[in-house]
């Protein structure tokens, strides 16, 4: 899951070295600017959706906006209103250079909605149609607040450990890093309570006397340590971050996705909660493909709605800071690591229920200790469907 965890990037090139990017901005409605996602000209045939979906279709994120969620701005009209005392976004949804006749609410998490899961946010606020559900928090609250993924917009987490590749030469991976680590007296940082690192230390990759749970998002503690120590991070964010923007580092990192090491979640997947599955189906049929496509235009030509989203956390001012080169070296990420991919199938947006069940195996006993609330017998089928997806649409690469 990435609501607490992601926390990291908040403070990422901030006070605590004097090297931030100035957000600016103010409160209540603004429009955004005339930037607009969508082409200006039609692509292709309308598609209309207000048949079938909510007059307004409303998308709970689980962290403030940046180039991860860029398949969900990309489906904005031109000109949406910025609600910025509510950290949200409405606008026409858009298909094929077309409206499709109904409203696009996308909404901020994290800090926005005081570090609530999605999942906790979705089943207290039944306005929201869809939200960003990561299989892992799915697996931890099918018990009490059950959510079913229909498109995953990325194949893999982001999610990594990172490292100083001086300091630790010959490092590759997050099991080589362990004992280096423990021979030299150093730690990882990470934000006590994350699932993940209870999995990297049952599997041994890392020495449980190399943890250290006090990371609060500030890059400070890290850079001081001199490259000793390593720490948790997103690939989409923080090697482009400390490489160019902390001038207190200015330097490259290594870093291994934690899931290249059996952790292998599909974050923020597109989520309806489970119990509206079978009413919204008519509804999704039609949009899936929708965001499907927004996904594939987006990887491909993404400078537009990466400056929509540099307006829209400029607007928001809370803290977060986020510009159009971190967009533009997320996207680069997001494509050289295969973060974003066709996966098996050759389509954007499948999950495999093969790896959602081997996580459930792996996740379940691990949230089954910290007091999660893990479905009985609970199997893939109850967490991912693929029903709704075009085979037709895919990245290509």
């Amino acid at each position: 899951m990435r609501t607490r965890p992601r926390t990291a990037a908040i403070t990422l090139s901030v006070a605590a070295l004097a090297a931030s990017l100035a957000a600016c901005g103010g409160g209540g409605s603004a429009e955004a600017g005339g930037s607009s996602p969508a082409p200006s000209t039609a692509t292709g045939p309308a598609i209309s959706l207000s048949d079938v979906c909510p007059s307004t279709v409303v998308v709970q994120t689980d962290w403030n906006p940046e180039a991860d969620h860029g398949h969900l701005y990309q489906l904005l009209g031109p000109s949406p209103s910025i609600d910025a005392s509510q950290k949200s976004v409405t606008g026409d949804l858009y298909a094929n250079g077309r409206p499709t006749g109904v409203k696009l609410q996308i909404r901020a998490g994290g800090p926005a909605i005081g570090y609530s899961t999605v999942s906790a946010q979705m089943s207290q606020d039944k306005s929201i149609t869809l939200g960003y559900v990561s299989t892992d928090e799915a697996i931890e609250f099918s018990g009490n607040m059950p959510t079913t993924a229909v498109f995953a917009e990325n194949d893999k987490s982001p999610m990594m450990i990172m490292w100083d590749p001086k300091t630790y030469p010959g490092v590759a991976t997050i099991k080589d890093l362990g004992a280096k680590l423990q021979a030299n007296g150093g730690v990882v940082r990470y934000f006590n309570g994350a699932a993940y690192m209870s999995y990297l230390t049952a599997a041994a990759y890392l020495p449980a006397g190399v943890l250290d749970g006090s990371y609060d998002g500030a890059p400070a503690k890290f850079v001081t340590a001199k490259g000793k120590d390593a720490q948790q991070g997103f690939a989409t964010a923080e090697p482009y971050v400390y490489q160019n923007e902390i001038a207190a580092w200015g330097k490259p990192l290594k870093f291994q996705l934690v899931a290249d090491t059996g952790w292998s979640p599909y974050p923020e997947t597109m989520s309806v909660r489970t119990a509206d599955l079978a009413s919204l189906s008519p509804c999704l049929k039609k949009l899936v493909p929708v965001m499907q496509q927004a996904d594939v235009d987006f990887m491909r030509n993404p400078a537009a709605t990466n400056d929509l989203i540099v307006k829209l956390v400029q607007a928001y001012n809370n803290g977060w800071t986020y510009d159009a080169e971190v967009g533009k070296a997320a996207v680069t990420q997001m494509k050289e690591l295969k973060i974003a991919t066709d996966g098996s199938t050759g389509h954007v947006g499948a999950m495999d229920d093969k790896r959602v069940s081997e996580l459930i195996t792996v996740a379940a006993p691990i949230f089954g200790k910290s007091g999660g609330h893990v479905k009985t017998g609970l199997a893939a089928g109850d967490l991912v469907t693929n029903q709704f997806l075009d085979p037709k649409i895919g990245l290509g690469w």
